[in-house]
């Protein structure tokens, strides 16, 4: 038992100390014919050997491209086989993948590229509304400039290469014939022009080292623009290979995998756990869909399945969710967002899901430090997050003086060990803000310990407002309303959300004989920030509530619109 808020994790099961692209081919050579990847809604399924065959195309093609180890490339895509070649390929050739949200629209796909100095991009073509290629247009109509051939563009001066997904749902249109026109090339036609058993990837893989920066990861923070977490094989390797042990994961299971990839979710706790463990990915289909999930585990006998609250909650409330068999699941991860401990029950009771454990963790530390294992009683793992990872220690300490509470005492978690972070890319101010001189990555959470080691996370420091497991800084959005001409001051908040956990909530002040709409703010919000940062409410004030020294009290908003939207917490783990 413990006396104070200090547990470390086990160390008898040593860390990976390999590239991604190393324990790729590992796999490989242990399960050459076990199914590696089915996506769904492409029609495509790859043994691990087909794989390996399409990973080492794509790493040539890059390499014949002039990329070296260190540029970066970006992916600004939903989930698709390209995403994951592209992970592998460039883990293969020592190149840092960017995971851009494609739900970034112009301003923040600009900021993306250009804070990383992209010089690669794969992108899909379209999803549902969205068209990528044309916003990308906007950013550089230089893509016009000429066929195939480098880009060179006035806004993103690091761009070189622009590849875009021709796969099932991504053929052109009539309005779209330029785009073989220009300098964006058919993803297809990249992996064509690489050779299998080209010897530079062999060569160049001899060279890479476990503790090469190898991922990009946007985060938003409390305050300011997203900040790109940078991330070693070492890193999310490791995470994702022992998540896949908590999970008990087996080169028998297979993995239903519909949160994003450009999530650590998706990329880490999804691809990676499953190619580490020989496990078979299962992608239903290229954005969320609950009902092409149930079908996937129905048709694929899927054992395990991944997801935010939000995802298991559609799930189960599916109006056809009876017509599916769901008996093969075991196991999985609820997390991304507080988990209300109901839904754990009825995934438990509902979807078979007996092992089901809930995860906690931050991209920057790659990202799980806490997870609850399949064999713990049920009532922990519905009411807590687990325990510490393995090779991880966590402490929770007094915010104001750093020192380690007793058990049992509330205070702010901290994490170190191989999951955290080399610091934000380009940013080591930002940095020295959250990784103290002892390694120690300050997470801004306030958590618990209890004395049996279980973790409890209650409630957070920071601002940041997690939206469906998206995380959303206040000051961004806010930054951004205060470009319209008729906005003073604007000041962003989370409120209760039946549905996401959080809803953004904006209030404003606005130059004085203005006059603005709720409806007008939105439209303003339209197509420049993501669709899940626009705020669903905003109120027009006078004034912010402050305290007698000007600071805004935002906790004081967020009471207020609380108790005039009739709105309650909802009851979390």
């Amino acid at each position: 038992m413990l006396t104070e808020s200090l547990a470390v994790g086990a160390t008898d099961q040593p860390l990976i100390e390999k590239t991604i692209g190393d324990v790729f081919d590992d796999t490989v050579a242990r399960w050459p014919d076990r199914g590696a990847i089915v996506s769904r809604h492409e029609g495509l399924r790859y043994t691990y050997r087909d794989l390996q065959r399409e990973v080492n195309r794509l790493a040539s093609a890059l390499l014949e491209l002039g990329l070296v180890p260190g540029d970066r490339v970006g992916v600004w895509s939903h989930n698709n086989v390209a995403w994951l070649l592209t992970q592998l390929a460039t883990a293969k050739t020592g190149l840092i993948l960017v995971t851009i949200n494609p739900a970034y629209r112009v301003t923040e796909l600009e900021y993306a590229l250009n804070k990383s100095g992209c010089k690669m991009l794969v992108t899909m073509r379209q999803f549902k509304t969205s068209n990528y290629l044309d916003i990308l247009l906007e950013l550089a109509p230089e893509l016009r400039d000429g066929i195939g051939g480098e880009l060179h563009a006035a806004k993103l001066p690091h761009l070189r290469h622009v590849m875009w997904t021709d796969g099932v749902g991504q053929e052109l249109d009539e309005r779209q014939a330029w785009v073989d026109q220009s300098r964006a090339v058919r993803f297809s036609r990249l992996l064509a022009s690489g050779n299998e058993d080209d010897p530079r990837v062999q060569e160049l893989a001899r060279t890479l080292r476990a503790t090469d920066p190898i991922n990009i990861q946007f985060t938003s923070g409390t305050t300011g623009f997203p900040k790109g977490a940078t991330l070693t094989h070492r890193n999310i390797l490791n995470n994702g290979f022992f998540v896949g042990e908590q999970m008990k994961l087996t080169h028998e299971d297979k993995l239903c995998v519909p949160v994003p990839l450009y999530h650590c979710f998706g990329m880490v706790m999804g691809n990676l756990a499953c190619i580490s463990h020989g496990s078979t990915i299962v992608y239903p289909n290229d954005g969320f869909d609950p009902l092409t999930v149930l079908q996937a585990i129905e048709e694929e006998g899927c054992t395990a399945l991944h997801g935010v609250p939000t995802m298991f909650a559609a799930e189960l409330d599916h109006p056809r969710f009876k017509e599916y068999d769901l008996s093969t699941l075991r196991t999985g991860i609820m997390a991304g967002a507080p988990c209300p401990i109901e839904l754990m029950k009825r995934a438990v009771n509902e979807m078979h899901l007996s092992e089901i454990t809930i995860a906690y963790g931050m991209t920057e530390t790659s990202p799980v430090s806490c997870q609850s294992t399949t064999d713990a009683p049920l009532d922990k793992r519905v009411s807590s997050v687990g325990t510490v990872h393995p090779h991880i220690e966590i402490k929770i300490i007094d915010p104001a003086t750093g020192s380690v509470l007793p058990a049992g005492e509330t205070g702010e978690l901290c994490t170190r060990g191989y999951s955290v972070m080399r610091g934000y890319w380009g940013d080591e101010a930002k940095t020295q803000e959250v990784l103290d001189r002892d390694g120690w990555m300050h997470t801004g959470d306030l958590g618990v310990i209890n004395p049996d080691g279980y973790v409890n996370i209650v409630g957070r420091i920071k601002d940041l407002i997690i939206r469906g497991g998206e995380n959303i800084s206040p000051f961004e959005i806010e930054e951004f309303l205060c470009r319209h001409p008729m906005i003073s001051s604007a000041q962003v908040v989370g409120v209760p959300d039946e549905k996401y956990g959080e809803a953004l909530c904006a209030w404003l002040i606005l130059k004085p004989g203005s006059a603005l709409s709720a409806d007008e703010v939105r439209d303003f919000c339209k197509g420049q920030i993501a669709h899940y940062k626009v705020p669903k409410y905003i109120r027009i004030v006078t004034e912010f509530p402050m305290t007698v020294t000007g600071k805004i009290q935002k906790f004081k908003i967020r009471e207020d619109m609380q108790k005039v939207l009739g709105l309650t917490e909802q009851a979390t783990a």
